[in-house]
Protein backbone atom coordinates (compact mmCIF):
# COMPACT_ATOMS: atom_id res chain seq x y z
CA UNK A 1 0.00 0.00 0.00
CA UNK A 2 2.70 2.67 0.77
CA UNK A 3 4.41 1.18 -2.59
CA UNK A 4 1.08 2.60 -4.31
CA UNK A 5 0.63 5.90 -1.94
CA UNK A 6 4.49 6.79 -3.39
CA UNK A 7 3.76 5.50 -6.75
CA UNK A 8 0.72 7.91 -6.64
CA UNK A 9 2.07 10.57 -5.03
CA UNK A 10 5.18 10.76 -8.01
CA UNK A 11 2.25 10.90 -10.71
CA UNK A 12 0.59 13.62 -8.94
CA UNK A 13 3.53 15.61 -8.38
CA UNK A 14 4.76 15.16 -11.98
CA UNK A 15 1.33 16.31 -13.59
CA UNK A 16 2.04 18.91 -11.18
CA UNK A 17 5.19 19.97 -12.22
CA UNK A 18 4.18 19.81 -16.14
CA UNK A 19 1.02 22.27 -15.61
CA UNK A 20 3.30 24.81 -13.67
CA UNK A 21 5.80 24.16 -16.17
CA UNK A 22 3.39 24.41 -19.22
CA UNK A 23 1.67 27.66 -18.12
CA UNK A 24 4.49 29.68 -17.18
CA UNK A 25 6.07 28.88 -20.65
CA UNK A 26 3.19 30.73 -22.09
CA UNK A 27 3.16 33.46 -19.34
CA UNK A 28 6.60 33.92 -20.79
CA UNK A 29 6.04 33.88 -23.85
CA UNK A 30 2.51 36.19 -23.90
CA UNK A 31 4.45 38.71 -21.15
CA UNK A 32 8.04 38.75 -23.21
CA UNK A 33 7.76 37.14 -26.48
CA UNK A 34 4.93 39.69 -27.97
CA UNK A 35 6.99 41.75 -29.66
CA UNK A 36 10.16 39.51 -30.50
CA UNK A 37 9.75 38.87 -34.29
CA UNK A 38 10.11 42.63 -35.90
CA UNK A 39 8.55 43.58 -38.83
CA UNK A 40 10.15 45.69 -41.57
CA UNK A 41 9.23 46.69 -44.93
CA UNK A 42 11.83 47.09 -47.91
CA UNK A 43 11.84 49.52 -50.38
CA UNK A 44 9.73 49.85 -52.88
CA UNK A 45 7.06 47.28 -51.39
CA UNK A 46 3.54 46.50 -51.58
CA UNK A 47 0.71 45.76 -49.20
CA UNK A 48 -1.26 42.89 -49.62
CA UNK A 49 -4.97 43.58 -48.53
CA UNK A 50 -5.69 39.83 -46.81
CA UNK A 51 -8.69 40.99 -44.56
CA UNK A 52 -10.27 37.15 -44.20
CA UNK A 53 -10.07 37.07 -40.58
CA UNK A 54 -10.93 40.65 -39.66
CA UNK A 55 -14.57 40.68 -38.65
CA UNK A 56 -14.13 43.38 -35.56
CA UNK A 57 -13.64 46.93 -35.70
CA UNK A 58 -11.48 46.14 -32.02
CA UNK A 59 -9.63 43.42 -31.78
CA UNK A 60 -9.92 43.58 -27.82
CA UNK A 61 -7.66 43.92 -25.06
CA UNK A 62 -7.29 41.57 -22.03
CA UNK A 63 -5.98 42.69 -18.34
CA UNK A 64 -4.62 39.30 -18.21
CA UNK A 65 -1.98 38.90 -20.65
CA UNK A 66 -2.42 35.14 -21.60
CA UNK A 67 -5.59 35.91 -22.60
CA UNK A 68 -4.55 37.92 -25.41
CA UNK A 69 -2.26 34.97 -26.51
CA UNK A 70 -5.28 32.66 -26.99
CA UNK A 71 -7.77 35.16 -28.49
CA UNK A 72 -9.88 33.97 -31.40
CA UNK A 73 -9.19 37.44 -33.08
CA UNK A 74 -6.07 38.71 -34.90
CA UNK A 75 -4.20 41.64 -32.95
CA UNK A 76 -5.41 44.26 -35.14
CA UNK A 77 -9.00 45.25 -35.60
CA UNK A 78 -10.51 47.09 -38.50
CA UNK A 79 -9.74 50.37 -37.02
CA UNK A 80 -6.38 49.91 -36.94
CA UNK A 81 -5.92 48.28 -40.10
CA UNK A 82 -7.78 51.29 -41.80
CA UNK A 83 -5.01 53.68 -39.76
CA UNK A 84 -2.46 51.87 -41.30
CA UNK A 85 -3.59 52.29 -44.72
CA UNK A 86 -3.76 56.03 -43.96
CA UNK A 87 0.09 55.70 -42.86
CA UNK A 88 0.95 53.99 -46.05
CA UNK A 89 0.02 57.00 -48.08
CA UNK A 90 3.67 58.74 -46.61
CA UNK A 91 5.28 55.83 -46.39
CA UNK A 92 8.41 56.27 -48.89
CA UNK A 93 8.66 52.09 -49.02
CA UNK A 94 4.70 51.31 -50.26
CA UNK A 95 4.34 52.04 -53.60
CA UNK A 96 0.55 50.62 -53.67
CA UNK A 97 -1.79 47.88 -52.45
CA UNK A 98 -2.67 44.73 -53.54
CA UNK A 99 -6.08 43.03 -53.53
CA UNK A 100 -5.43 39.34 -54.52
CA UNK A 101 -8.66 36.88 -54.33
CA UNK A 102 -9.45 38.49 -51.39
CA UNK A 103 -12.76 37.41 -49.30
CA UNK A 104 -14.26 39.00 -46.21
CA UNK A 105 -16.14 39.04 -42.92
CA UNK A 106 -17.15 42.83 -43.10
CA UNK A 107 -20.74 44.54 -42.74
CA UNK A 108 -21.56 47.17 -44.78
CA UNK A 109 -20.44 49.86 -43.31
CA UNK A 110 -17.44 48.38 -42.71
CA UNK A 111 -16.73 47.49 -45.97
CA UNK A 112 -17.66 51.22 -46.89
CA UNK A 113 -15.05 52.56 -44.40
CA UNK A 114 -12.31 50.45 -45.96
CA UNK A 115 -13.59 51.92 -49.24
CA UNK A 116 -13.30 55.34 -48.36
CA UNK A 117 -9.53 54.52 -46.86
CA UNK A 118 -8.34 53.50 -50.24
CA UNK A 119 -10.13 55.83 -52.15
CA UNK A 120 -8.14 58.29 -50.04
CA UNK A 121 -4.29 56.38 -50.04
CA UNK A 122 -5.19 56.61 -54.04
CA UNK A 123 -4.97 60.38 -53.49
CA UNK A 124 -1.32 60.08 -52.61
CA UNK A 125 -0.59 58.94 -56.61
CA UNK A 126 0.25 55.45 -55.23
CA UNK A 127 -1.85 52.88 -56.67
CA UNK A 128 -4.48 49.93 -55.89
CA UNK A 129 -5.08 47.52 -57.83
CA UNK A 130 -7.12 44.17 -57.46
CA UNK A 131 -7.43 40.45 -58.68
CA UNK A 132 -9.78 37.97 -58.14
CA UNK A 133 -10.64 34.53 -59.79
CA UNK A 134 -14.49 35.66 -58.97
CA UNK A 135 -16.20 38.04 -57.19
CA UNK A 136 -19.28 38.41 -54.84
CA UNK A 137 -21.48 42.06 -55.12
CA UNK A 138 -19.60 43.09 -51.87
CA UNK A 139 -16.28 42.05 -52.78
CA UNK A 140 -16.49 43.64 -55.94
CA UNK A 141 -17.89 47.13 -53.84
CA UNK A 142 -14.56 46.44 -52.30
CA UNK A 143 -12.65 45.98 -55.13
CA UNK A 144 -14.02 48.62 -57.29
CA UNK A 145 -12.18 51.33 -56.02
CA UNK A 146 -8.79 50.26 -57.25
CA UNK A 147 -6.83 51.83 -60.57
CA UNK A 148 -7.12 48.27 -62.40
CA UNK A 149 -9.23 44.95 -61.97
CA UNK A 150 -8.32 42.14 -63.07
CA UNK A 151 -10.35 39.10 -63.58
CA UNK A 152 -9.52 35.57 -64.31
CA UNK A 153 -9.80 34.36 -67.78
CA UNK A 154 -12.91 31.49 -66.52
CA UNK A 155 -13.90 33.76 -63.35
CA UNK A 156 -17.60 35.83 -62.83
CA UNK A 157 -18.47 38.60 -61.41
CA UNK A 158 -21.87 38.80 -59.37
CA UNK A 159 -23.87 41.89 -60.09
CA UNK A 160 -27.29 41.34 -59.64
CA UNK A 161 -28.65 43.42 -56.81
CA UNK A 162 -30.31 42.45 -53.18
CA UNK A 163 -32.59 40.12 -52.83
CA UNK A 164 -34.76 39.43 -49.10
CA UNK A 165 -36.43 35.87 -48.28
CA UNK A 166 -37.96 34.96 -44.87
CA UNK A 167 -39.84 31.85 -43.92
CA UNK A 168 -43.14 31.71 -42.33
CA UNK A 169 -43.97 29.23 -39.69
CA UNK A 170 -48.24 29.49 -38.90
CA UNK A 171 -48.66 26.31 -40.64
CA UNK A 172 -45.88 23.92 -39.42
CA UNK A 173 -46.89 25.19 -35.51
CA UNK A 174 -50.83 24.44 -36.61
CA UNK A 175 -49.31 20.09 -37.96
CA UNK A 176 -46.51 19.81 -35.73
CA UNK A 177 -48.28 21.14 -32.22
CA UNK A 178 -45.74 23.55 -31.18
CA UNK A 179 -46.81 26.71 -31.08
CA UNK A 180 -44.83 30.08 -30.48
CA UNK A 181 -46.77 32.78 -27.96
CA UNK A 182 -46.30 36.13 -28.98
CA UNK A 183 -45.61 38.88 -26.96
CA UNK A 184 -44.68 42.07 -28.62
CA UNK A 185 -45.43 46.14 -29.13
CA UNK A 186 -44.73 47.18 -32.82
CA UNK A 187 -46.61 46.94 -35.39
CA UNK A 188 -42.84 46.42 -37.48
CA UNK A 189 -41.10 43.93 -35.33
CA UNK A 190 -41.23 41.51 -37.82
CA UNK A 191 -39.17 38.91 -35.82
CA UNK A 192 -42.36 37.57 -34.14
CA UNK A 193 -44.05 38.11 -37.72
CA UNK A 194 -43.13 34.70 -39.06
CA UNK A 195 -44.80 33.00 -35.92
CA UNK A 196 -47.90 34.86 -36.52
CA UNK A 197 -48.58 34.87 -40.58
CA UNK A 198 -48.20 33.13 -43.68
CA UNK A 199 -47.21 36.00 -45.97
CA UNK A 200 -44.95 39.22 -45.15
CA UNK A 201 -47.01 41.76 -43.90
CA UNK A 202 -47.44 45.52 -45.77
CA UNK A 203 -45.58 47.45 -42.95
CA UNK A 204 -42.84 44.34 -42.97
CA UNK A 205 -42.20 44.69 -46.59
CA UNK A 206 -42.13 48.25 -46.73
CA UNK A 207 -39.22 48.62 -44.16
CA UNK A 208 -37.04 45.51 -46.25
CA UNK A 209 -37.85 47.37 -49.41
CA UNK A 210 -36.32 50.92 -48.61
CA UNK A 211 -33.62 49.16 -46.42
CA UNK A 212 -32.70 47.34 -49.60
CA UNK A 213 -32.68 50.07 -51.49
CA UNK A 214 -30.84 52.27 -49.23
CA UNK A 215 -28.04 49.71 -49.45
CA UNK A 216 -28.37 49.02 -53.24
CA UNK A 217 -27.63 52.51 -53.70
CA UNK A 218 -24.55 52.98 -51.86
CA UNK A 219 -23.31 50.29 -53.72
CA UNK A 220 -24.16 51.74 -57.10
CA UNK A 221 -23.31 55.03 -55.88
CA UNK A 222 -19.74 54.52 -55.09
CA UNK A 223 -19.10 52.16 -58.50
CA UNK A 224 -20.31 54.73 -60.40
CA UNK A 225 -17.77 57.42 -59.52
CA UNK A 226 -14.84 54.42 -58.96
CA UNK A 227 -15.86 52.81 -62.44
CA UNK A 228 -17.20 56.08 -64.68
CA UNK A 229 -21.38 54.72 -65.31
CA UNK A 230 -24.20 56.23 -64.49
CA UNK A 231 -26.05 54.77 -61.81
CA UNK A 232 -29.34 53.85 -64.41
CA UNK A 233 -26.17 52.00 -66.67
CA UNK A 234 -25.53 49.60 -63.30
CA UNK A 235 -29.37 49.01 -62.49
CA UNK A 236 -29.68 47.80 -66.09
CA UNK A 237 -26.61 45.46 -66.21
CA UNK A 238 -27.96 44.31 -63.07
CA UNK A 239 -31.40 43.90 -64.28
CA UNK A 240 -30.17 41.80 -67.23
CA UNK A 241 -27.12 40.07 -65.72
CA UNK A 242 -25.02 41.98 -68.34
CA UNK A 243 -21.22 41.59 -66.36
CA UNK A 244 -21.81 37.80 -65.34
CA UNK A 245 -18.77 36.72 -68.12
CA UNK A 246 -15.35 38.17 -67.62
CA UNK A 247 -15.65 39.13 -71.48
CA UNK A 248 -19.38 40.77 -70.68
CA UNK A 249 -18.00 42.17 -67.46
CA UNK A 250 -15.07 43.72 -69.26
CA UNK A 251 -17.51 44.90 -72.33
CA UNK A 252 -19.48 46.82 -69.85
CA UNK A 253 -16.75 48.67 -68.04
CA UNK A 254 -16.90 46.73 -65.01
CA UNK A 255 -13.55 45.22 -64.85
CA UNK A 256 -9.94 45.90 -67.01
CA UNK A 257 -8.09 43.10 -67.89
CA UNK A 258 -9.00 39.51 -68.18
CA UNK A 259 -6.00 37.80 -66.87
CA UNK A 260 -4.88 34.51 -64.95
CA UNK A 261 -2.81 35.32 -61.53
CA UNK A 262 0.87 35.05 -63.08
CA UNK A 263 0.09 38.05 -65.58
CA UNK A 264 -1.33 39.65 -62.86
CA UNK A 265 1.90 39.56 -60.20
CA UNK A 266 4.18 40.55 -63.77
CA UNK A 267 2.61 43.66 -64.25
CA UNK A 268 2.97 44.77 -61.27
CA UNK A 269 6.50 43.79 -61.21
CA UNK A 270 6.78 45.88 -64.32
CA UNK A 271 5.00 48.48 -62.24
CA UNK A 272 8.25 48.69 -59.55
CA UNK A 273 10.25 48.29 -62.07
CA UNK A 274 11.33 44.93 -60.60
CA UNK A 275 13.89 42.07 -62.43
CA UNK A 276 10.72 40.22 -64.17
CA UNK A 277 13.00 37.03 -62.93
CA UNK A 278 13.11 38.45 -59.63
CA UNK A 279 10.40 38.67 -57.16
CA UNK A 280 8.76 41.90 -56.10
CA UNK A 281 8.53 43.11 -52.31
CA UNK A 282 5.20 42.55 -50.16
CA UNK A 283 3.92 42.67 -46.62
CA UNK A 284 0.77 41.58 -45.51
CA UNK A 285 -1.77 43.97 -44.22
CA UNK A 286 -2.10 42.87 -40.88
CA UNK A 287 1.72 42.78 -40.72
CA UNK A 288 1.86 46.12 -41.97
CA UNK A 289 -0.31 47.25 -39.12
CA UNK A 290 1.60 45.60 -36.26
CA UNK A 291 3.92 47.08 -37.38
CA UNK A 292 2.73 50.67 -37.30
CA UNK A 293 1.50 49.67 -34.07
CA UNK A 294 4.49 49.16 -32.10
CA UNK A 295 5.92 52.14 -33.78
CA UNK A 296 3.65 54.27 -33.33
CA UNK A 297 4.77 57.40 -30.92
CA UNK A 298 3.60 56.72 -27.21
CA UNK A 299 0.08 58.57 -26.55
CA UNK A 300 0.53 61.56 -24.73
CA UNK A 301 -1.18 61.64 -21.07
CA UNK A 302 -2.85 64.73 -21.89
CA UNK A 303 -6.21 65.37 -24.01
CA UNK A 304 -7.13 61.84 -24.85
CA UNK A 305 -10.27 60.73 -26.43
CA UNK A 306 -11.69 57.22 -25.58
CA UNK A 307 -13.35 55.17 -28.52
CA UNK A 308 -15.24 52.09 -26.44
CA UNK A 309 -16.39 49.83 -28.45
CA UNK A 310 -19.88 47.88 -28.10
CA UNK A 311 -19.47 45.23 -30.91
CA UNK A 312 -21.96 42.22 -30.58
CA UNK A 313 -25.23 41.29 -28.90
CA UNK A 314 -26.32 42.93 -25.76
CA UNK A 315 -25.87 40.07 -23.15
CA UNK A 316 -25.40 40.10 -19.08
CA UNK A 317 -21.76 39.54 -17.51
CA UNK A 318 -18.80 40.68 -18.96
CA UNK A 319 -18.64 40.48 -22.82
CA UNK A 320 -16.08 40.32 -24.52
CA UNK A 321 -14.89 41.30 -28.31
CA UNK A 322 -18.19 39.77 -30.02
CA UNK A 323 -20.75 40.48 -27.24
CA UNK A 324 -21.47 43.25 -25.00
CA UNK A 325 -21.65 43.00 -21.75
CA UNK A 326 -22.76 45.37 -19.04
CA UNK A 327 -19.06 44.89 -16.81
CA UNK A 328 -16.75 45.98 -19.58
CA UNK A 329 -18.93 48.47 -20.89
CA UNK A 330 -19.96 50.21 -17.32
CA UNK A 331 -16.51 50.10 -16.34
CA UNK A 332 -15.09 51.71 -19.26
CA UNK A 333 -16.93 54.29 -19.22
CA UNK A 334 -16.81 55.05 -15.51
CA UNK A 335 -13.19 54.86 -16.41
CA UNK A 336 -13.00 57.57 -18.98
CA UNK A 337 -15.38 59.32 -17.20
CA UNK A 338 -12.87 59.91 -13.99
CA UNK A 339 -9.83 59.68 -16.46
CA UNK A 340 -9.00 63.73 -16.25
CA UNK A 341 -6.70 63.07 -19.21
CA UNK A 342 -9.87 62.18 -21.09
CA UNK A 343 -11.85 65.14 -22.34
CA UNK A 344 -14.27 63.14 -24.63
CA UNK A 345 -15.76 59.59 -25.35
CA UNK A 346 -16.50 57.86 -28.50
CA UNK A 347 -19.22 55.29 -28.33
CA UNK A 348 -18.62 52.98 -31.24
CA UNK A 349 -21.48 51.45 -31.63
CA UNK A 350 -22.56 47.59 -33.85
CA UNK A 351 -24.92 45.78 -32.23
CA UNK A 352 -28.34 44.54 -33.17
CA UNK A 353 -29.49 44.56 -29.60
CA UNK A 354 -30.12 42.19 -27.19
CA UNK A 355 -30.88 42.01 -23.32
CA UNK A 356 -33.80 45.28 -22.52
CA UNK A 357 -32.13 45.18 -18.74
CA UNK A 358 -28.18 45.26 -19.99
CA UNK A 359 -29.28 48.17 -22.51
CA UNK A 360 -31.08 50.25 -19.89
CA UNK A 361 -28.01 49.84 -17.68
CA UNK A 362 -25.34 50.89 -20.03
CA UNK A 363 -27.96 53.86 -21.04
CA UNK A 364 -27.68 54.84 -17.88
CA UNK A 365 -24.25 54.66 -17.28
CA UNK A 366 -23.72 57.40 -20.95
CA UNK A 367 -26.44 59.36 -19.15
CA UNK A 368 -23.72 59.61 -16.17
CA UNK A 369 -20.92 60.48 -18.82
CA UNK A 370 -22.48 62.91 -20.84
CA UNK A 371 -23.31 65.13 -17.62
CA UNK A 372 -19.27 65.53 -17.35
CA UNK A 373 -18.19 64.82 -20.70
CA UNK A 374 -19.25 64.99 -24.44
CA UNK A 375 -20.38 61.61 -25.70
CA UNK A 376 -20.22 60.90 -29.44
CA UNK A 377 -21.64 57.94 -30.82
CA UNK A 378 -20.40 56.36 -34.04
CA UNK A 379 -22.64 53.51 -35.65
CA UNK A 380 -21.29 50.40 -37.73
CA UNK A 381 -22.53 48.02 -39.30
CA UNK A 382 -26.09 48.18 -37.31
CA UNK A 383 -27.18 49.94 -33.73
CA UNK A 384 -30.69 48.78 -33.79
CA UNK A 385 -32.96 48.08 -30.95
CA UNK A 386 -30.72 47.62 -28.10
CA UNK A 387 -27.95 48.81 -29.98
CA UNK A 388 -29.93 52.02 -30.73
CA UNK A 389 -31.25 51.88 -26.38
CA UNK A 390 -27.45 52.39 -25.46
CA UNK A 391 -26.76 55.66 -28.12
CA UNK A 392 -30.04 57.25 -28.26
CA UNK A 393 -28.42 59.98 -25.14
CA UNK A 394 -25.17 60.71 -27.06
CA UNK A 395 -24.66 64.34 -27.16
CA UNK A 396 -23.88 63.42 -30.71
CA UNK A 397 -24.98 60.62 -33.16
CA UNK A 398 -22.97 59.58 -36.44
CA UNK A 399 -23.91 56.83 -39.01
CA UNK A 400 -23.45 55.90 -42.20
CA UNK A 401 -25.76 56.05 -45.18
CA UNK A 402 -25.93 52.21 -45.41
CA UNK A 403 -26.15 51.61 -41.54
CA UNK A 404 -29.11 49.40 -39.85
CA UNK A 405 -30.69 51.81 -36.80
CA UNK A 406 -33.70 52.13 -35.30
CA UNK A 407 -35.90 49.22 -34.26
CA UNK A 408 -37.82 50.81 -31.54
CA UNK A 409 -39.63 47.84 -29.90
CA UNK A 410 -39.78 45.05 -27.61
CA UNK A 411 -40.81 41.46 -27.68
CA UNK A 412 -41.15 38.21 -26.22
CA UNK A 413 -41.62 34.62 -27.60
CA UNK A 414 -42.47 31.68 -25.63
CA UNK A 415 -42.48 28.27 -26.49
CA UNK A 416 -45.42 25.99 -25.86
CA UNK A 417 -46.02 22.65 -26.29
CA UNK A 418 -49.14 21.33 -25.50
CA UNK A 419 -50.93 20.41 -28.35
CA UNK A 420 -47.39 17.81 -29.24
CA UNK A 421 -47.63 16.48 -26.32
CA UNK A 422 -51.76 15.87 -26.22
CA UNK A 423 -50.79 14.11 -29.89
CA UNK A 424 -47.74 11.93 -28.51
CA UNK A 425 -50.18 10.97 -25.10
CA UNK A 426 -48.08 12.98 -22.71
CA UNK A 427 -50.21 14.53 -19.74
CA UNK A 428 -49.22 17.43 -17.50
CA UNK A 429 -50.71 17.58 -14.00
CA UNK A 430 -49.62 20.39 -11.85
CA UNK A 431 -49.26 21.74 -7.71
CA UNK A 432 -48.98 24.82 -6.60
CA UNK A 433 -48.82 26.35 -3.36
CA UNK A 434 -49.59 29.45 -4.90
CA UNK A 435 -52.03 30.74 -7.85
CA UNK A 436 -49.07 31.90 -9.89
CA UNK A 437 -46.18 29.72 -8.79
CA UNK A 438 -46.62 28.20 -12.16
CA UNK A 439 -47.92 30.82 -14.20
CA UNK A 440 -45.62 29.79 -17.12
CA UNK A 441 -45.13 26.18 -18.24
CA UNK A 442 -44.44 24.92 -22.06
CA UNK A 443 -46.64 21.93 -21.40
CA UNK A 444 -49.75 23.96 -20.56
CA UNK A 445 -52.32 27.14 -22.08
CA UNK A 446 -50.82 30.23 -21.87
CA UNK A 447 -52.07 31.53 -18.11
CA UNK A 448 -53.67 35.24 -19.10
CA UNK A 449 -52.62 36.44 -15.67
CA UNK A 450 -49.07 35.76 -16.62
CA UNK A 451 -49.69 36.86 -20.23
CA UNK A 452 -51.24 40.07 -18.64
CA UNK A 453 -48.08 40.75 -16.23
CA UNK A 454 -45.62 39.89 -19.04
CA UNK A 455 -47.31 42.58 -22.05
CA UNK A 456 -47.68 44.59 -19.14
CA UNK A 457 -43.78 44.29 -18.48
CA UNK A 458 -43.24 44.94 -22.73
CA UNK A 459 -44.68 47.91 -22.78
CA UNK A 460 -43.32 49.27 -19.65
CA UNK A 461 -39.90 48.83 -21.23
CA UNK A 462 -41.39 49.97 -24.67
CA UNK A 463 -42.53 52.91 -23.00
CA UNK A 464 -39.10 53.59 -21.15
CA UNK A 465 -36.99 53.22 -24.57
CA UNK A 466 -39.35 55.23 -26.55
CA UNK A 467 -39.12 57.99 -23.20
CA UNK A 468 -35.12 57.82 -23.62
CA UNK A 469 -35.13 58.44 -27.17
CA UNK A 470 -37.27 61.30 -26.91
CA UNK A 471 -35.61 63.06 -24.15
CA UNK A 472 -31.97 62.58 -25.78
CA UNK A 473 -33.28 63.18 -29.27
CA UNK A 474 -35.19 66.14 -27.98
CA UNK A 475 -38.21 65.17 -29.13
CA UNK A 476 -42.13 64.45 -28.03
CA UNK A 477 -42.87 60.69 -26.86
CA UNK A 478 -45.68 60.94 -29.30
CA UNK A 479 -43.02 61.64 -32.74
CA UNK A 480 -40.74 59.04 -31.17
CA UNK A 481 -43.63 56.59 -31.36
CA UNK A 482 -44.30 57.59 -34.41
CA UNK A 483 -41.31 56.35 -36.05
CA UNK A 484 -41.07 53.57 -33.44
CA UNK A 485 -42.98 50.42 -33.51
CA UNK A 486 -40.15 48.45 -34.02
CA UNK A 487 -39.67 49.92 -37.46
CA UNK A 488 -35.77 49.62 -39.08
CA UNK A 489 -34.30 52.73 -41.16
CA UNK A 490 -31.06 53.08 -42.46
CA UNK A 491 -28.91 55.61 -41.91
CA UNK A 492 -29.72 58.02 -44.31
CA UNK A 493 -33.44 57.62 -43.86
CA UNK A 494 -32.69 57.72 -39.62
CA UNK A 495 -30.71 61.41 -40.36
CA UNK A 496 -33.91 62.70 -42.13
CA UNK A 497 -36.50 61.47 -39.41
CA UNK A 498 -33.69 63.08 -36.30
CA UNK A 499 -32.58 59.16 -35.25
CA UNK A 500 -28.81 60.24 -36.43
CA UNK A 501 -27.71 63.92 -36.31
CA UNK A 502 -24.77 63.71 -39.25
CA UNK A 503 -23.83 60.66 -42.04
CA UNK A 504 -20.01 59.72 -41.12
CA UNK A 505 -17.63 57.14 -39.83
CA UNK A 506 -15.50 56.76 -36.65
CA UNK A 507 -13.09 59.26 -37.90
CA UNK A 508 -15.30 61.88 -38.14
CA UNK A 509 -17.54 61.02 -34.98
CA UNK A 510 -13.18 61.39 -33.34
CA UNK A 511 -13.22 64.88 -34.89
CA UNK A 512 -16.78 65.70 -33.66
CA UNK A 513 -15.77 64.67 -29.77
CA UNK A 514 -12.42 66.96 -30.02
CA UNK A 515 -14.69 69.82 -31.03
CA UNK A 516 -17.10 69.40 -28.62
CA UNK A 517 -14.11 69.31 -26.12
CA UNK A 518 -12.65 71.98 -27.35
CA UNK A 519 -9.30 70.56 -28.27
CA UNK A 520 -6.71 70.45 -31.23
CA UNK A 521 -4.48 68.31 -30.43
CA UNK A 522 -5.45 64.96 -29.04
CA UNK A 523 -4.95 61.42 -29.48
CA UNK A 524 -6.90 58.14 -29.01
CA UNK A 525 -7.02 55.31 -26.32
CA UNK A 526 -8.95 52.10 -26.65
CA UNK A 527 -11.59 50.71 -24.61
CA UNK A 528 -12.80 48.44 -22.68
CA UNK A 529 -9.82 46.54 -21.49
CA UNK A 530 -11.84 42.73 -20.69
CA UNK A 531 -11.37 41.00 -17.57
CA UNK A 532 -11.09 37.06 -17.68
CA UNK A 533 -10.78 34.33 -15.43
CA UNK A 534 -9.21 30.87 -16.02
CA UNK A 535 -11.68 28.72 -17.50
CA UNK A 536 -12.38 32.20 -20.06
CA UNK A 537 -8.46 30.99 -20.83
CA UNK A 538 -8.97 27.37 -20.79
CA UNK A 539 -11.70 27.93 -23.59
CA UNK A 540 -9.84 29.79 -25.60
CA UNK A 541 -7.31 26.75 -25.99
CA UNK A 542 -5.92 25.72 -29.19
CA UNK A 543 -7.72 22.89 -28.99
CA UNK A 544 -11.14 25.07 -28.97
CA UNK A 545 -9.94 27.01 -32.21
CA UNK A 546 -8.94 24.10 -33.75
CA UNK A 547 -12.80 22.59 -33.05
CA UNK A 548 -14.12 25.60 -34.62
CA UNK A 549 -12.38 25.14 -37.38
CA UNK A 550 -13.05 22.01 -38.11
CA UNK A 551 -16.79 22.28 -37.92
CA UNK A 552 -16.70 25.29 -40.07
CA UNK A 553 -14.73 23.45 -42.54
CA UNK A 554 -17.43 20.47 -42.53
CA UNK A 555 -20.78 22.18 -42.40
CA UNK A 556 -19.87 25.63 -43.70
CA UNK A 557 -19.43 29.33 -42.86
CA UNK A 558 -22.99 30.01 -43.16
CA UNK A 559 -24.20 27.16 -41.20
CA UNK A 560 -21.74 27.70 -39.04
CA UNK A 561 -22.99 31.21 -38.19
CA UNK A 562 -26.56 29.89 -37.95
CA UNK A 563 -25.30 27.05 -35.48
CA UNK A 564 -23.81 30.00 -33.17
CA UNK A 565 -27.19 32.17 -33.72
CA UNK A 566 -29.41 29.00 -32.48
CA UNK A 567 -26.49 28.72 -29.55
CA UNK A 568 -27.09 31.95 -28.72
CA UNK A 569 -30.75 31.32 -27.92
CA UNK A 570 -29.66 30.12 -24.88
CA UNK A 571 -28.38 33.41 -23.08
CA UNK A 572 -31.40 35.21 -24.14
CA UNK A 573 -33.05 36.17 -21.09
CA UNK A 574 -35.69 38.55 -20.06
CA UNK A 575 -37.73 40.92 -22.23
CA UNK A 576 -35.02 41.60 -25.60
CA UNK A 577 -34.54 44.67 -27.36
CA UNK A 578 -33.30 43.19 -30.43
CA UNK A 579 -33.22 43.27 -34.14
CA UNK A 580 -36.10 41.55 -35.93
CA UNK A 581 -33.30 39.43 -38.48
CA UNK A 582 -29.97 39.47 -39.49
CA UNK A 583 -28.79 41.11 -42.95
CA UNK A 584 -25.63 39.41 -44.56
CA UNK A 585 -25.07 41.45 -47.98
CA UNK A 586 -22.89 39.01 -50.17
Amino acid sequence: MKFLGNVLATIVGLFVFIMLFFFGILFIGAVFGGNSETVTVKENSIIELDLKNIEYDYAGKYQEPWMAMFSDTEKVGLTDILTAIQKAKTDPDIQGISILNNHYSLGMAQSKALRDALADFKKSNKWVWAYANTYSQKEYYINSVANTIYINPVGELDFKGLSSEILFFKDLQEKSGIKMEVIRHGKYKSAVEPFLENKMSPANREQITALLQAVWSTVTTAVSESRNLPVAKLNAIADGLLARTPEMAKAQNMVDIIAYEDVYHNNIKKALKVDPKEDYNKIGIIAYTQKTLTTSTPASTANQIAVIYAQGEIQSGEGDVNTIGEGSMRRSLQEARKDKNIKAIVLRINSPGGSALTSDLIWREVELTKKTKPVVVSMGNYAASGGYYIACNASKIFAQNNTITGSIGVFGILPNFQELTKRVGIHVEQVNTNPNAAAYSPFVPLDPTFKAVTLESVEHIYKTFVTHVAEGRKMTFEQVDAIAQGRVWSGSEALKIGLVDKIGGLDVAIKEAAKLAKITSYTTQNFPEYKKDFNDLLANFPMGKIKASFIKEEIGEENYQLMQKIKNLETQKGIQTRMPYTITIH
